[in-house]
């Protein structure tokens, strides 16, 4: 606890020094009027990064230099949780923050990495993402609770496995030492195939896969190709089992604090980019999986709907888990979910 709340105060006098983030400035020619700082989990040529350099390139515009937004990517200001907590004491204005990483924070979160959840068609997650009173009622109001603001959410695509040993249904599991992200229901879906779940941080996985310290992970594709990760794994599901789920949030005293214009301006601007993030991601990810088939030797198979089915069989249990280990609005969010999605697969048929 003392540890975390040094690095906090590390990074408060870090960015104070830096300049004033969500205030108004003192105006001079060509200054901006606000200052914010946007923060995300992902390296400058990220799909993160893309998303929050199209998000000021609009604002910026939008309000004829009167915004300016501060990006800073992963490292800068400490990992992932630690800027979701950045985020909640206000030393910076917005993050993109992704529940694998603050499953502790905000526990309802997880319901966003549940395995085979959402559908296999991204124009239905898109629908639901952008719609669903599941995610913009009970849950948003959870990620309130702890001064976290929840302007919308997106993908960064369909996560995939990549492993030593081929893998065609959950018995193929047992036993690899696979990495995750922290976050407990995580854990729980690969102890659920026999796998030897193994948290890591994003930064040494390259590492721990070529010292066969962890034996697979799972990511969307333009994470596999950018980390190089298929040097050091023979075998590339297309599993298609979760999807890389983020959101856009802001600290709720600034959304509330600023002027009027401004805030609309802000939800202007959110909007635009729920269309913008589902073209950037599968960009990426279609132009990563070429990259990937053209400079490595990688085996690439994709699942069954035979094998998909075994695997949602057996991750199924994870779900009541969800339910009994965070309690509260749990149920009532992960029901209603599965409602929207089984209902906007049934219209678009």
């Amino acid at each position: 606890m003392k540890k975390s709340v040094l690095i906090l105060f590390s990074m408060l006098l870090l960015l104070t020094a830096c300049g004033s983030g969500g205030t108004e400035t003192t105006r001079g020619k060509n200054t901006p009027e606000y200052v914010f700082r946007f923060a995300h989990e992902e390296s400058p040529d990220s799909v993160q990064n893309t998303y929050a350099e199209e998000f000021k390139k609009i604002i910026e515009e939008k309000s004829d230099g009167n915004i300016k937004i501060e990006i800073y990517p992963v490292g800068q200001l400490g990992n992932a949780t630690t800027q979701a907590e950045l985020l909640q004491i206000g030393a910076i204005d917005f993050a993109i923050i992704s529940p694998g990483n603050i499953g502790t924070i905000v526990p309802e979160s997880q319901v966003l990495l549940l395995h085979f959840l959402f559908s296999d068609d991204m124009e239905i997650n898109k629908q639901i993402m952008n719609n669903s009173e599941a995610l913009y009622g009970p849950l948003a109001e959870k990620f309130a609770e702890k001064k976290i603001k929840v302007l919308s959410y997106w993908t960064e695509g369909f996560n995939h496995w990549t492993t030593q040993s081929k893998i065609e249904q959950p018995e193929d599991f047992s036993g690899v030492k696979f990495r995750t992200m922290p976050s407990p229901l995580i854990v729980s879906s690969y102890e659920q195939y026999g796998a030897n779940p193994t948290p890591v941080p994003y930064e040494q996985v390259y590492s721990g896969l070529q010292l066969n310290m962890i034996e697979g992970q799972t990511n969307p594709m333009f994470a596999i190709e950018q980390m190089k990760f298929y040097e050091v794994q023979k075998y590339l599901t297309l599993s298609k089992h979760s999807l890389y789920t983020t959101t856009t949030a802001v600290n709720p005293d600034l959304y509330e604090k600023v002027p009027e214009e401004v805030r609309q301006m802000i939800d202007e601007t959110i909007n635009e980019m729920k269309e913008k993030a589902f073209a950037i991601q599968e960009e990426t990810n279609q132009q990563a999986l070429e990259q990937i088939k053209k400079n490595s030797n990688i085996e690439i198979t994709e699942l069954s709907d035979e094998q998909r089915q075994a695997f949602r069989d057996a991750s199924e249990p994870v779900r009541q888990q969800y339910i009994d280990q965070v309690g509260g609005a749990a149920e009532e969010i992960v029901k209603k979910l599965e409602e929207e999605i089984e209902e906007a697969e049934k219209n678009s048929n």
